[in-house]
Formats: C-alpha cells, structure tokens, sequence
C-alpha cells in the first residue's frame, strides 16, 4: 500500500510540475512573439515615417522652385498631400514608440520639412533642405537600435 501511495504522489508530482514548466514556457513563447510583432510593426512604422518626410522634403523643394510659375497651386496642393500623409506617419510613430527622445526627433523631422517653403532665397532653401536631410536623419539613427 505504501508504494501505492508513493507511486500516486510522485505522478502527481510530476504532473504539477510539468505543468508549471509548460506554463512558464508558454508564456515565455507569447512574450516573444508580441515583442518580435512589436518589432516588425516598428520597422514597418519608422520606414514608412521615413518615405513619407523625403517625399515631404520633395514636395516642398518642388513647390518653393514653382512658387510663382503655372504649377503653383498644383505643386502646393502636393504638397498638402504629402504633409497628411508624413503627419498620419507620425502618428504611428508616437503610438507606438515608447521613448520621447525618439517622438521628438520624428517631430522635428517633420516641423523641419514643414518649414522648407518659406525660404526666402536659394540659399535658404539649401539650408532649410539640408537641416530637414539632418533631422530625418537623426530619427533613423535613433529609432534604428530600438528595432536591431
């Protein structure tokens, strides 16, 4: 009787257990998956932020150059196009990033761009188009080891 009851203890110790050990694996196994989801989606946010601010940056080069020419409201209303579309990619980023110091710089990538068309000669414009290269630049050296 005796080994009976060491023999029902000890599968029911086993049971326990192997059960912990299959829950914690479990959970182990979700959380990387949410984190390597969580990282993919990142990567799909910044990059899309990304293209969306150079095609901003583009716009606005194009319409400060046809300011006063035939193509004026049509370069301006790209121009509109391509700041909703940087602006909808920021607000991805600042859902889901969670560090500010990476938020600030997407915001100063876009301000940046936001600003090119008010350049009052070729030079100002340069600058301005060179600081928007810069700060676009700086998001992506930033957000770049969060998603590594």
């Amino acid at each position: 009787m005796e080994t009976a009851l060491i023999a029902v203890a000890g599968t029911l110790l086993g049971a326990v257990v192997t059960h912990l050990f299959q829950g914690r694996a479990a959970r182990r196994t979700a959380d990387l998956t949410r984190a390597e989801q969580l990282r993919q989606e990142r990567i799909s946010t910044y990059s899309a932020f990304a293209d969306a601010v150079v095609e901003y940056r583009r716009a606005q080069n194009a319409r400060w150059y046809r300011r006063n020419g035939s193509q004026a409201e049509a370069t301006r209303m790209e121009s509109y196009d391509r700041r909703a579309t940087a602006r909808q990619a920021l607000v991805r980023v600042q859902l889901l990033c969670e560090d500010p110091a990476l938020v600030a710089h997407a915001h100063r990538a876009f301000e940046v761009t936001h600003c090119m068309h008010r350049a009052e000669d070729e030079t100002d414009r340069e600058r301005r188009s060179t600081e928007a290269v810069e700060a676009l630049a700086a998001f992506i050296d930033a957000a770049a080891p969060t998603v590594r």
